[in-house]
This record gives C-alpha cells, structure tokens and sequence, in this order.
C-alpha cells in the first residue's frame, strides 16, 4: 500500500499546468492497482483547497470522483480502547506535537505522517514534497517520479536472467 500525499491529488483535479502533470497522472494510473491510500487528514485538505471552486453538489459526491475513481483507501485513526476524550488527546495533540517538537513538522503533515505511520500495510509515503518528509518519518518516502523509475528498475531486474 502507498500512502498518497495531498499535493499528488491537487496537482491532478486543480493544477493542472503543473510542469509535472503527465508524470504525475502516470503515477496515479500506475498505482489504482497497487493499493493505494490516502489520511483522512490529507483528504480533508484536498476537499478544501477543492471547496474554493467545485459547487456543493460537486463537493458533496467526492467518493465518487475521487475516491472511487482511484481505486482509494481512506485511511481513519483507530481509537482502540481509548475515550473519546483520551484518543482526541493522543491523536490531535500529544503523538502530533511529539513530532513537530522532534521533527519540526507541520501540523497536518505530523498527523498525516502518523497515520501513515500506524497503518501495518503501508509500504511507502508518495509526495511531491519528499525532501521535507524524508527525515520526518521511518517510511520510505518517494516523489511520484522516484515511485515510477523505481518500479520501471524493478521489472527491468526481475526480467534478466
């Protein structure tokens, strides 16, 4: 499973004279098939920035266009056995304010690390952004680009004798 950054998402349904557009559209093509995921933080970021200029009706439908469109697992916070009060605590202020002490991340970015992080399938974290994750979390974290030439050296190796 890859965990999809917002910026991946924008750059598809809003920026879309991005320089990096093909590429970008290349990866998510690629990835329908290889389980991928998105935070319900980053979610919820991309329908914001996305709030600005779809209609509500439009708004209001997005598991359609974005979530079942790519093949999207969204991917929610267990609170285990914890309160209501105790799991708000741990996910929304303590483990995310751990990180911004140690890591120096944004907000929204340490929570979205963090469930990344807590997600036993989760393989790697795709942002256009990896330069700024890479020392933020234990996952591998790739540009859309990198995720590709990888998986293109990969077929390359397991086809030679």
């Amino acid at each position: 499973m890859v965990v999809i950054d917002s910026d991946v998402y924008l750059i598809e349904l809003r920026y879309r004279r991005d320089a990096r557009r093909a590429v970008n559209a290349a990866f998510l093509e690629t990835t329908r098939s290889a389980m991928p995921a998105i935070t319900i933080y980053n979610l919820m970021e991309v329908l914001g920035q996305l709030s600005f200029n779809l209609a509500p009706q439009t708004l209001l439908a997005w598991e359609s266009w974005l979530v079942r469109q790519y093949h999207l697992t969204v991917l929610w916070p267990d609170p285990g056995r914890l309160s209501a009060e105790e799991h708000m605590t741990r996910e929304i202020f303590q483990r995310p304010f751990q990180r911004m002490l140690t890591k120096r991340a944004s907000f929204t970015d340490a929570l979205a690390l963090q469930l990344a992080e807590d997600t036993p399938l989760a393989a790697a974290f795709i942002t256009w952004n990896a330069r700024h994750f890479r020392e933020k979390t234990w996952l591998p974290v790739q540009t859309p680009a990198e995720y590709l030439a990888n998986r293109d050296e990969q077929k390359i190796q397991r086809s030679q004798p």
